[in-house]
Parts: C-alpha cells; sequence; structure tokens
C-alpha cells in the first residue's frame, strides 16, 4: 500500500506519496476537491496521512469517497515531526514528513466531530460573533455619549435603544449616533433567532437539560459543552476531560523539583470561558457565603478553588464527586468517561441558590 502525506493550506496543498516500490512522487496542487480527484482518484487505496485543521474534515471525506484509508493526526503530537528539521521548514519537507510518520505510524489520531456537533459548533460561533458585534456597537455609543459628558444608564445592551431615550442628547449626536442604532434593532433580531435555533437543538438533546441541572449552567454553556466534547465517552477520566479543556496546571518537573505554573489553556477557548463564567456566576449568587466555602481549599487556607481535584483529606465534606454527580443527575449516558472515569471533584452550591445562567 502507498502511503501518502498531505500538507493542507487554504489555497495550494503540498503532496508527497511514498509508493510501494520506495518511488517518491511530489505534486503541490490546487486544494479543490476536483484537483484532488484528479491526482489521487486514478491511483489504488492509500493510506493518507493529514494534519487536523479548517479543512481537513471535507478534505477527508473527499478522500474517503475515492476509496483511500484517511487519517486525521494531532497536529501537537511531537514524534510525528521527528523526521523534520528545526532549521528548514518548508511545505515540501512538511508533506515528506507526514508521508514518512504515515509509513511508520508514527502518529495521534484526532477526534472528528460528528456532523450534529459541527453545526452546533457553527451556530455558536455565529451567535457570539452577533454578540461581540452588538457588544461594539454599545461601547461606541457609550463612548459618544461620554464625550458629550452623558452617561448611559447601566442595563442589557439590548435595551441599549430604550434606555437611549431617556437622555437629551443634542441633534448633532443623535446624527452620529444614528447609523450604528439603525444596526443595532435588526442584529438583535439575528441574536434571538441565533437563540431559538439554539434552544430548539438543547431541546432535541437529552444531554442538554441534565447538564444545566448543574448550577451556573444554562443552554449556551450547555450546548457548548455537548458540541466541544461529542463523545464524552473517549476520555477515560475527568482529569483527561479537564486537561483536553486547559484546565490543568502547566508542569515543568525534574528529580526533587516540581514547579506547576497557570493553566495550560489549551483546546477550545470558548468552551473554557464559558465555565469559568459559571463558577463566577456561582461565587455571585445570593447565598455567596455558601458558594465560597465549597470552593475554598477545605482546611488548607489555601485560595479559592475551581478547579478538579483528587478524594484526599482536604476535600471539603459539603464537596460531592464527579462519580456521583453524574450518578445522581445522569448527566451523560455514556458508560465512560465523565460519568465513571476519575475521581474528580466538582463543587456546588446548597439547595435553593439562585446561580446565574449562561
Amino acid at each position: 500500500m502507498d502511503h501518502i502525506g498531505l500538507d493542507l493550506h487554504k489555497r495550494d496543498s503540498q503532496v508527497c506519496i511514498l509508493t510501494e516500490m520506495g518511488e517518491v512522487i511530489e505534486r503541490r496542487i490546487r486544494t479543490d476537491a476536483t484537483r484532488l480527484a484528479a491526482l489521487l482518484g486514478p491511483r489504488p487505496r492509500a493510506r493518507i496521512l493529514l494534519e487536523a485543521s479548517t479543512e481537513s474534515e471535507w478534505v477527508a471525506q473527499c478522500l474517503e469517497a475515492l476509496d483511500h484509508e484517511v487519517i486525521v493526526a494531532d497536529p501537537s503530537y511531537a514524534p510525528m515531526y521527528a523526521a523534520r528539521s528545526r532549521h528548514i521548514k518548508t511545505d515540501r519537507r512538511d508533506a515528506r514528513t507526514l508521508a514518512e510518520a504515515c509509513r511508520l505510524g508514527a502518529y495521534r489520531l484526532a477526534h472528528r466531530l460528528s456532523a450534529a456537533a459541527r453545526h452546533l459548533r457553527a451556530e455558536l460561533v455565529v451567535r457570539e460573533a452577533l454578540v461581540r458585534t452588538r457588544t461594539r456597537y454599545a461601547t461606541l455609543v457609550r463612548t459618544l455619549l461620554r464625550r458629550d459628558g452623558l452617561r448611559l444608564p447601566s442595563g442589557q445592551a439590548e435595551h441599549l435603544g430604550t434606555r437611549l431615550t431617556t437622555l437629551e442628547v443634542p441633534e448633532r449626536l443623535r446624527a452620529e449616533l444614528a447609523p450604528v442604532l439603525a444596526l443595532l434593532a435588526p442584529l438583535q433580531r439575528e441574536i434571538h433567532a441565533a437563540d431559538r435555533r439554539l434552544a430548539a437543538l438543547a431541546t432535541a438533546d437529552p444531554v442538554v437539560p441534565r447538564l444545566q441541572s448543574v448550577p451556573g449552567v444554562g443552554p449556551v454553556t450547555a450546548v457548548a459543552f455537548v458540541a466541544v466534547l461529542d463523545e464524552v465517552g473517549r476520555f477515560a477520566s475527568a482529569h483527561q476531560l479537564t486537561a483536553y479543556l486547559g484546565l490543568v496546571p502547566r508542569e515543568h518537573s525534574s528529580g526533587e523539583r516540581q514547579h506547576r505554573g497557570a493553566i495550560t489553556k489549551a483546546g477550545n477557548r470558548r468552551m473554557r470561558w464559558l465555565l469559568v463564567e459559571a463558577a463566577w456566576n456561582i461565587l455571585r449568587s445570593r447565598q455567596g457565603s455558601t458558594a465560597r466555602a465549597a470552593a475554598v481549599d477545605g482546611g488548607r487556607g489555601g485560595p479559592a478553588r475551581l478547579t478538579h481535584r483528587g478524594r484526599g483529606a482536604g476535600a471539603p465534606a459539603g464537596g460531592d464527586s464527579l462519580r456521583d454527580v453524574a450518578r445522581r443527575h445522569t448527566l451523560w449516558g455514556a458508560p465512560r468517561g465523565v460519568g465513571e472515569g476519575g475521581a474528580g471533584r466538582v463543587r456546588r452550591v446548597g439547595p435553593g441558590t439562585s446561580v446565574g445562567r449562561r
């Protein structure tokens, strides 16, 4: 079987083919389904290795339709690039390195999202772009008002137009704000439409309502969690999940020396931000003292921690193991992963606590 390395790029891609007879064939082609089919369609079934990227899924599906075996690899796996020179980097060398890694099996598979998860992610990305645009517009309106000594009453960005009517705005300033205000109304309608689509998707998935039973977790966070994890069974433990989301500390230890720094911030940045916001909602709830007591490093006098912890002697008595929470709430129907793996802990507030949700 031939082994092929495909170095994907937005416009042009580099292909390196290692044949069974030891021949090396290198081509640079347009990143287009027609060009890929013209080059690789007539060839016998081969094993093709490419890195996970924005284009990798549609390219993989295109190549699989041509009856090739496609491997989407994790680009952060260092041994895959062992044959590449550190001093000279070109697309041609990268494609050759991928072909050699394919031949040797020196790669780590990347998870390929399901079509449903890709759709969820797309909906979330579109909604986030709309909300960020609205925030920029609202900030611009507040800035122009402050320039003339006017201060807009606090409130949600969607009610900015209503709050603006309470101010005596000069005609000159009204004319300056008119283009931005004209865009806010249709933008708000699209945000509401995006929220309705997410709500419909949330009701269609039985996991989302279970996730929303966790304090501080609303529909957006729950849907994002499902979209990012896709298949929770691929995580052997809760610690592996927190590492995947970049919520574990960096570590640089050797011998007797141990050094742990800030969190790695690996994985999906949006999901990590939503989880941190959910944690802050718990701390800012009306029964904040109860929430803070549950989040404090029990009995050690350390700072409040909102991270995965083992079931040690210092764990607060009010905490529940992640396994117990999963059994009680049945957060996910998978037999392994978050629900059954590891001895992680989650912090919770007492019953009846009012917690904001996103």
